[in-house]
């Protein structure tokens, strides 16, 4: 019974983090992505809930598929569970950085460290267990066409860049 909790728990961290990022950049961040110039084939904001539901509950039954083919929290688990812990935490700041600060430039920095690290993962996770490393390739998919969004929109609008006048 204590294996359900564990496929719950880990299945569900991912979401929290994204919850909150959401939770907490909801009130006026809209308005202000409406104005920003996007590309012809951003999609549309209803896209994203669906499209990170989705890809949180990936990873995180891959996390817990990984964490238990390594027997639990072992000295094994510190480098794949460290670099899934790592890209987890760039994923859940970025939507402070882009909705909540505007920082299109920290948000652009967070988004390509993110890349990597979620690349590390599926690439370290793929010796342990492979279904795992597999469900990372959609989020590394999704991933690639968020950063290819976030630095159209960084590179089209300037005026958002900190340090620039209005």
């Amino acid at each position: 019974g204590r294996m359900w909790a564990y496929t719950v728990a880990f299945t569900a961290l991912p979401h929290v983090g994204g919850f909150l990022g959401w939770f907490l950049n909801r009130k006026d961040s809209s308005a202000w992505y409406e104005k920003l110039k996007k590309p012809s084939w951003c999609p549309p904001r209803r896209a994203f809930p669906v499209a990170w539901t989705m890809l949180y509950t990936s990873m995180g039954y891959a996390s817990y598929l990984v964490w238990n083919d390594l027997g639990g929290c072992s000295s094994k688990a510190i480098v794949p569970l460290g670099l899934y812990g790592a890209q987890l935490a760039l994923n859940w700041a970025w939507p402070p950085l882009f909705f909540g600060a505007r920082n299109l430039n920290l948000a652009l920095t967070d988004i390509l460290l993110l890349d990597g690290l979620a690349i590390g993962t599926a690439c370290s996770w793929y010796r342990i267990n492979r279904l795992a490393a597999l469900l990372l390739l959609p989020y590394v998919g999704w991933l690639a066409m968020a950063t290819c969004l976030t630095i159209r929109i960084w590179r089209d609008n300037p005026e958002q860049k900190p340090g620039k006048s209005d």
